[in-house]
């Protein structure tokens, strides 16, 4: 177990393709290779794994859509949605029934959970699926606390079970664009601001709802610390923004704005300095022909059937958890 301030070993991978979607060729050649040494072992991956979606907002609709329609030739044409979980009464959704989380919890023929549901819920419904031995797909942050973080993981490598946290931002085509131009340059300084309208109730304080843009920085950068941080808040005009000040490894200085309110547009500005290249835009990239919520149903089910390497899950666990160090130093500098 990972005790509070314990220290997180990342550095910046040289450039490793994950077992994600390509744009033009479907599955990589690398998930390929994993997905056939793992029939080859363990026979044909002929289980079916029965799942429910908790929440139908947007993305618990395309949950759904997806599964019904897996891409194919991979392990997400073994998910099967068996139902899905509402506060509302809508019986039926994309011609799946309505369950009860108790119903959920028990029935023998779910073996997985896919939450989505707003941030300050995520904890209390992974817990519960993760305890009745559910492998769990949340989307980020799964919790808006490090050690409840640090506790879940436990529960799950307790369980047998896998937890994966959904961070759809790292597979568009203009990130994989921009860690493309990043890789091999040696940072100077830099920033990333973020702008977006109002959050919802629910949805946490601004390091935990925007920590998509914290791993950007971890993904790029390698570990970093947090130096300073500000809050600053106009509840009459619904404006929030935090600023954080980064440090890397090897004491370069990185800052993240977050900045929220009714009517901003959704923006990312970035300004890198490398030394001999300065980047001030994210670089353009074609969008890609799979959708980014399919790309990580297949990442999940492709966990699900041990064609993601144990070495890649740990990778993946340590980046997420100094993710949640790293949000909750900014929370705590921030006083709120």
């Amino acid at each position: 177990m990972l005790a509070r301030g314990a220290p997180l070993k990342i550095t910046p991978p040289t450039h490793v393709e994950p077992p994600y979607l390509t744009a033009t060729t479907g599955i990589s050649d690398k998930f390929n290779r994993r997905f056939s040494e793992t029939a080859a072992i363990t026979g044909p991956l002929s289980r079916m794994w029965g799942a429910v979606v908790v929440g139908i907002g947007t993305a618990g609709a395309v949950r759904i859509r997806d599964m019904l329609n897996p891409l194919p030739g991979n392990a997400a044409e073994k998910l099967s949605v068996r139902g899905f979980i509402s506060r509302r009464k809508l019986d039926s959704h994309q011609d799946v029934s309505q369950m009860s989380v108790e119903e959920a919890l028990s029935r023998e023929d779910v073996h997985a959970a896919f939450i989505c549901t707003e941030n300050d819920s995520h904890e209390e419904f992974v817990r519960k699926f993760l305890q009745a031995g559910k492998h769990v797909c949340v989307e980020y942050p799964m919790t808006l606390s490090y050690q409840a973080a640090v506790d879940l993981w436990d529960l799950a490598q307790k369980k047998g079970v896998v937890l994966h946290e959904e961070h759809i931002e790292l597979l568009t085509e203009d990130y994989k664009q921009l860690k493309k131009e990043v890789e091999g340059k040696t940072l100077l300084e830099g920033s990333l601001h973020f702008t977006g309208g109002a959050l919802k109730p629910g949805f946490g304080f601004l390091a935990f709802s925007g920590i998509a843009r914290l791993c950007w920085l971890v993904d790029l950068f390698g570990e970093l610390s947090v130096t300073a941080a500000t809050f600053e808040q106009d509840a009459d005009r619904g404006y929030t923004k935090m600023t954080a000040q980064l440090l890397t490894s090897d004491s370069r200085c990185l800052t993240w704005v977050e900045e929220r309110q009714a009517g901003l547009p959704r923006t990312k500005k970035i300004n890198f300095v490398f030394d001999g290249l300065v980047l001030t835009q994210i670089p353009p990239a074609p969008s890609g022909t799979v959708g980014l919520f399919m790309q990580d149903l297949v990442l999940f089910s492709s966990k699900l059937s041990g064609g993601v390497s144990p070495e890649e899950l740990d990778r993946e666990k340590t980046r997420i958890l100094h993710c949640f160090e790293l949000a909750e130093r900014i929370q705590q500098l921030s006083h709120i």
